[in-house]
Order: structure tokens, then C-alpha cells, then sequence
């Protein structure tokens, strides 16, 4: 769990307050509510966050119920620091269960190099924006550090964005619950900013978010993310495979439908597997999705829909090729790399796996080869080669 858990945090990099505006302390007091008859209109403009704490409510084009459009923007921020990660909350409606349905980003890869959007029992501050992760440090006693949710508090990421990937809308019936039934009662938006010239003038500010499409009908399939990715190093001028590989150890059926891959320069392919053991010990292995990382980091139809259970594996390789002369490790920084396999599923009635990370040492210490790892038939040319 602590691997787990220093992983997750290699999102999140050294940073330093940004200025913030009275509006988000509204959005952070008001949570997302739902407007009775609409409300004003939203845009992807730089006044965007002055709606901060309203919603767009219109009637779905494949449904008949109303879906909300709620803007989780970040408010009007002036990163100063290269690799900057900044952090911003919204409280959900305790009263009432909400379902987010679909995800339109307002950024563009010239001004955020990700975003990530964790479902929290708690943040992991009390204030308005802070700068998020363990590995960040301030010389400024003012600044709040901390990680996107608090410490012993529940926490998963909903939702991810980088490379100008454009909107995702899930399936008919599938939403992520968050609020009065959910351990999702805070949503924390983070965004890497990982060059800072165009707010070098001090007055350019930011309002990079997401549009949450979201309504208050329940959906009988509840959505969940499930990310696989490695710690390791990768040695240089060497091509290096990054490795995991996790049991599905809870009764439960899930259903994948979308996925996404992620890694910094030096990733060439990313790809992703159910591995199912058969009578007499075969492993036998499905893509469920493989990918250049480097083409828009966007959420893609899986490859194959057919149900993951119990006792079920999950395997994802990152190919990385090195040119440079250092070792490259995982970290957060531009510099750095991460190998992240992101699988989207739903459950059909019930709730979504416990298991919200599958994160292994990665090389030199981890590889499917390994004996402990109890893996045979490895798809090795095929796991490597689009």
C-alpha cells in the first residue's frame, strides 16, 4: 500500500501558490447543486469561472432525463513555476446522489501538460488551491502543500486528460457516483503546468477544468477507473519494458468499455491485457487496448468488452526507448516518465472494485518474466509493436 500510495503521489510535483479569486471560495462552500430551470450559459472563455458555482441543465439528445453541465475550472490562476502542480476542490451535495456522465475538457495542451480528477472523502486541504503532492516543498510558510485527498480518506482518480484529447461521453446508463451514497463526497481537480512563459507577465491567469456532465437519474451501471503503472527506471540508451500485473481478488463482474495510456517522451507503446488461466495452468491473454502514448492521451474505445472476474488477471507494458545518456526515472516532472494504464469499466448494479491501482516495482526489480510472477504464454512482440 505505501508503493501505492508514493506512486499515485509521483503525479504531483514541487509547486507554488497561484493567485486565487473570491469566486472559488463560493464554488468550494457551495458544491455542485443543481439549478432548477437552467442557468446562465457557460463558455470556454477566459470569464468562464465567474459561474463557478452554477450549472447548465439541459435535456439529453439520447436519453430522457436532464443532464446538468457544472464548470470545475481552475480559478483564474498564475502559475509562476516551472512543473507546477496546482490543486482546487468542489464539495459534492451531501443530500442528494449525482452521476457524472460524461467529461468536456477547457484546456489545451500549450498551457496544461495534464489533468487528473480524483474522487475524495476528503481534500487534502482546507483552502481554496494548494500546491499538491508529497514531493512538493515550499520556501514560503504560506503556502499549503498537500496531496489531492487527505490522508485515510478515500480516493481514486474519475478522470484523466493530456495531448488535447477531446471530450468523452460514457455509454447510455453508465455514470460515476459521487455524493450522498458515494465515498466520493469532494472532487479535486489537479493540472500540471509544466511550462510557465505565456504567465511570465504576471497577469496572464488560467482556467483550465473540466465541464462535468452530470445528472441526478441513478444509473444502474456504475462506472470505475482501474490504473496500472510501475516505479523503476529506465537505463539509458536501452529500450526498457515497465511491468505489472494484479489479481482481481473481489467477487465481482466488471465490464470494460474505454481506456487510456500515459507516459512522458520516451514512450513508444503502451498496451494492456485480461489474462485468464486456464484447467491446465495456460495463461491466456486479451488486449483490451495498445496504444502510442504519444498520439492524444483520450479515452479509447477497448479492444475487447468481454467481462473481467474474479480471480482474473490485469497485465499492462510500457515499451520505453531511450536516447539519452542518464537514467530516466518515474517521477513527476517532465524530465521523469510514468508508464500508466488507465482501464474505464462498470459494474451492473453493485459497485465498483475496491482495487483502484495496480502498481508494481517495475525494472530492474519487476518483469512478467519474473517467477514469482507466475505468468506463461507472454505475448512479448505483440505487447511491444502497434
Amino acid at each position: 500500500m505505501k508503493l501505492h500510495n508514493k506512486l499515485e503521489n509521483f503525479h504531483m510535483a514541487a509547486s507554488t501558490l497561484a493567485v486565487l479569486t473570491v469566486a472559488l471560495l463560493a464554488r468550494f462552500a457551495n458544491g455542485l447543486i443543481e439549478q432548477q430551470g437552467g442557468s446562465s450559459s457557460s463558455s470556454s472563455s477566459s470569464g468562464s469561472n465567474n459561474l463557478v458555482s452554477q450549472s447548465e441543465t439541459s435535456p439529453s439528445s439520447s436519453a430522457a432525463y436532464t443532464v446538468g453541465r457544472f464548470p470545475f475550472l481552475m480559478p483564474k490562476v498564475i502559475p509562476n513555476r516551472p512543473e507546477l502542480y496546482l490543486c482546487t476542490p468542489v464539495k459534492v451535495d451531501s443530500t442528494k446522489s449525482y452521476y457524472v456522465v460524461g467529461f468536456e475538457p477547457n484546456a489545451t495542451m500549450a498551457t496544461a501538460h495534464h489533468m487528473l480528477l480524483y474522487g475524495c472523502g476528503e481534500p487534502g486541504s482546507e483552502s481554496a488551491v494548494w500546491n499538491c503532492g508529497e514531493m512538493a516543498k515550499s520556501d514560503d510558510s504560506k503556502e499549503e502543500v498537500g496531496s489531492p485527498c487527505a490522508s485515510g480518506s478515500s480516493s481514486q482518480i474519475v478522470y484523466a486528460w493530456a495531448r488535447d484529447a477531446p471530450k468523452l461521453e460514457l455509454p447510455e446508463g453508465v455514470g460515476f457516483k459521487v455524493g450522498k451514497d458515494s465515498p466520493i463526497k469532494y472532487l479535486v481537480l489537479q493540472v500540471h503546468y509544466a511550462n510557465i512563459d505565456k504567465f511570465k507577465d504576471g497577469t496572464t491567469s488560467d482556467d483550465s477544468g473540466i465541464f462535468l456532465h452530470y445528472t441526478l437519474k441513478p444509473m444502474s451501471k456504475q462506472a470505475g477507473v482501474l490504473l496500472l503503472g510501475t516505479g523503476g527506471y529506465i537505463p539509458p540508451m536501452k529500450v526498457e519494458h515497465m511491468e505489472t500485473v494484479c489479481d482481481i481478488r473481489e467477487n465481482k463482474t466488471i465490464y470494460p468499455f474505454a481506456y487510456r495510456t500515459h507516459t512522458h517522451s520516451l514512450g513508444r507503446v503502451v498496451s494492456g491485457y485480461r489474462v485468464r488461466v486456464d484447467d491446465q495452468g495456460q495463461d491466456h491473454w486479451t488486449l483490451l487496448g495498445k496504444r502510442d502514448p504519444l498520439t492524444p492521451q483520450m479515452f479509447y474505445p477497448v479492444e475487447s468488452r468481454e467481462p473481467i472476474r474474479y480471480r482474473d488477471r490485469m497485465a499492462a507494458r510500457c515499451t520505453m526507448e531511450s536516447n539519452r545518456k542518464t537514467v530516466t526515472n518515474i517521477g513527476a516532472t517532465n524530465n521523469d516518465e510514468m508508464c500508466n494504464f488507465y482501464l474505464m469499466y462498470y459494474v451492473d448494479n453493485g459497485e465498483p472494485l475496491s482495487m483502484k491501482y495496480c502498481f508494481s516495482n517495475g525494472p530492474p526489480f519487476f518483469y512478467w518474466t519474473n517467477k514469482d510472477a507466475e505468468l506463461n504464454n507472454i505475448p512479448d512482440y505483440e505487447a511491444s509493436h502497434l
